[in-house]
């Protein structure tokens, strides 16, 4: 097994044990029942995998050690084990990896409230599942994913309104897209107080999933990604405490910035993972099957070699760029606050230089395989299928770029 050294270098060991603990579970539960989790109507398979995971302490290693958790929010600790999680499934990663993405801003703020209230509960042996609640459906005057997680429109596209009554926030707007969504325990919601305010405006509040007036559609029946859950979620009257604000006006713009940094780290581990799982498969199979007067396995043919050291290349390239990205996430007196542009620019880089990668070793492997790579029995065509919407989300490639550019120069909306 080729050794990949970047974990070495910049890892803890108590990182390289969780990553080792990690990869033993994605051999003995995952690979054996990841082709059936497309067909697990109910999300069985699912939450066990994920009761298995949160055994493992992986979700409440995110929250203090008041709550029973390990305060362990580094961006270089979680990315290799995300990244193992994705070479068995890219689906359970991104289920977990979204429960512990809409705390990460309570816990940067301190947020006693939602923090006393939600710590508890997804600390706790059972398992929980959370949500972060960002793209709306749009109109025609915008109002999309991509407007409202591109930091150019200052939050002014947002339609989700929050309304201080009292002691309590009335949500009331429409949600879109978000994992995990309609099985969640928990909500945070990217709303505005005012969209005129532009940042002043945002404001990321938490919601209880049992809350009154949220509701939600039919999941989404998609190519892929069968472990991430996704429906419409609508807020009518939606009351919570107003301590389950993040911070305030201003800051809550800067966690969700934050929060936009560290979600496109996670997502090129996740791209990364998903190449990884498919180019050992691929190397497998072309290292057993012979074609040709030669009497050659494929990959002994200078024209298959060629395309397995090419994927080869981009999957170590893209796994030292988003480890670079995490290494530079925790350590932002060297390269910039959490919320920064030069954060969300490297971060940008990772998620989309990994996510292209990812695409392209896919569709290689499938040429390689062929009609074999084609059936689900060979396990190559679901990393084909899941690996694609990653590309996709959080604003998609083409805002992933712009927002690299705006570490360089000031870009127009």
């Amino acid at each position: 097994m080729y050794q990949h050294k970047i974990f070495e270098t910049i890892c803890k060991p108590e990182d390289l044990m969780l990553r080792e603990l990690v990869r033993d579970f994605v051999n003995d539960q995952i690979m054996p029942v990841r082709q059936k989790i497309d067909d697990d109507e109910h999300h069985e398979i699912v939450k066990q995998l994920l009761q298995g995971l949160a055994n493992i302490g992986f979700i409440r290693a995110i929250f203090p050690e008041k709550y029973g958790g390990s305060n362990m929010q580094s961006a270089v600790s979680l990315g290799p084990s995300l990244e193992e999680i994705a070479r068995g499934d890219s689906g359970i990663a991104v289920a977990l990896a979204c429960t512990l993405w809409p705390f990460m801003p309570a816990i940067w703020a301190n947020s006693e409230a939602v923090l006393d209230y939600f710590g508890p509960i997804f600390c706790g042996d059972e398992l929980k599942i959370g949500c972060f609640n960002m793209t709306e459906p749009g109109g025609p005057s915008g109002g999309g994913g991509c407007d409202i997680e591109n930091l150019g429109m200052q939050g002014r596209k947002i339609s989700t309104k929050a309304v201080l009554d009292g002691a309590h926030w009335m949500l009331n707007g429409q949600k879109i897209w978000a994992s995990n969504s309609g099985i969640a325990d928990a909500y945070l919601m990217v709303c505005t107080t005012d969209p005129k305010l532009g940042d002043e405006g945002i404001a990321l509040i938490y919601v209880p999933g049992d809350a009154e007036g949220l509701s939600f559609g039919n999941f989404e029946r998609k190519a892929g990604m069968a472990a991430d859950r996704n429906t419409t979620t609508y807020l009518d009257n939606v009351r919570v405490p107003k301590g389950f604000r993040v911070a305030g006006p201003g800051e809550d713009a800067q966690y969700l910035h934050a929060n936009l940094s560290i979600g496109r780290l996670a997502s090129a581990a996740m791209s990364v993972g998903n190449a990884q799982g498919a180019f050992e498969t691929v190397l497998d199979f072309t290292g057993n099957r012979v074609v040709g007067k030669s009497g050659k396995p494929i990959r002994n043919h200078s024209i298959c070699a060629g395309m397995l050291a090419d994927m080869a290349i981009g999957i170590e390239t893209a796994r030292i760029t988003y480890m670079t990205g995490a290494y530079r996430f925790d350590h932002p007196e060297d390269y910039g606050e959490i919320h920064s542009l030069e954060q969300l620019s490297y971060a940008s880089i990772a998620k989309v230089y990994a996510a292209d990668v990812a695409v392209s070793v896919t569709n290689r492997a499938m040429e390689l395989m062929g009609s074999y790579g084609y059936v689900r029995e060979c396990d190559l065509e679901k990393y084909w299928r899941d690996c694609k919407i990653i590309q996709l989300w959080e604003g998609g490639a083409q805002l992933g770029r712009f927002d690299v550019c705006r570490a360089y120069y000031d870009l127009p909306l």
